[in-house]
C-alpha cells in the first residue's frame, strides 16, 4: 500500500511540473482574450448561423443582433453596395461584412489598418458559412474598405491561399 502512495505522490508531482509547460503553449492553458463579434443578420438566414458559428469554434466570442432592416444598418456603418453581403459584425471598432474567415478577422485585428472594415461580398461557395457538403469551395477575395479598397487576401475555405 505504501508504494501506491509513493506512485500516486510521483505521479502529481511530475504533472505538476508539467502543468506549467503546458499552460505556456498557445491555445492551451488560458483563453486568448479575442474581443466580441456583434453579428447582425436577418432572422431567416441560415447560412450566418454558419458563419456565427465558425468565429465561435475559432475562440471570438459572439452576440447575435436579429434584425430585419440589414439595409440600414449596413449604410450607417458604410459598407460599400459591391461589398454587400447577407450579415455584418462589428469588432474591434471594425465593422466584418459577409463570410470572412476568423483568420482575416485575426490578421485585421492584428495589424489594425486604417480601414471601415474588411468585406467577403456576396455568398461565395465553400466560405465559412457556405461550406455545405458536396459544394465544392471556390476562391474568393477578402476586401478593407474605407477611404480606398484593397484585397486582404485570397481565400478556398478559411485559409488564405
Amino acid at each position: 500500500m505504501r508504494n501506491d502512495h509513493n506512485i500516486s505522490r510521483r505521479t502529481i508531482l511530475a504533472a505538476v511540473g508539467v502543468l506549467p509547460l503546458l499552460m505556456s503553449m498557445p491555445g492551451r492553458g488560458h483563453a486568448e482574450a479575442l474581443p466580441l463579434v456583434s453579428v447582425s443578420k436577418d432572422p431567416s438566414c441560415g447560412c450566418c448561423d454558419g458563419w456565427v458559428a465558425h468565429i465561435e469554434a475559432a475562440g471570438f466570442p459572439v452576440r447575435v443582433v436579429e434584425s430585419a432592416d440589414m439595409d440600414s444598418l449596413k449604410q450607417r456603418l458604410g459598407v460599400p453596395a459591391d461589398l454587400a453581403s447577407c450579415h455584418t459584425a462589428e469588432v474591434g471598432g471594425y465593422v466584418v461584412e459577409g463570410h470572412v474567415p476568423a483568420e482575416a478577422i485575426r490578421r485585421l485585428l492584428s495589424e489594425r489598418p486604417e480601414a471601415t472594415g474588411l468585406a467577403v461580398p456576396g455568398m461565395p461557395a465553400g466560405s465559412p458559412g457556405m461550406d455545405f457538403p458536396g459544394v465544392d469551395p471556390e476562391p474568393y477575395e477578402a476586401f478593407l474598405f474605407g477611404q480606398t479598397t484593397r484585397s486582404l487576401g485570397r481565400f478556398l475555405g478559411s485559409r488564405e491561399i
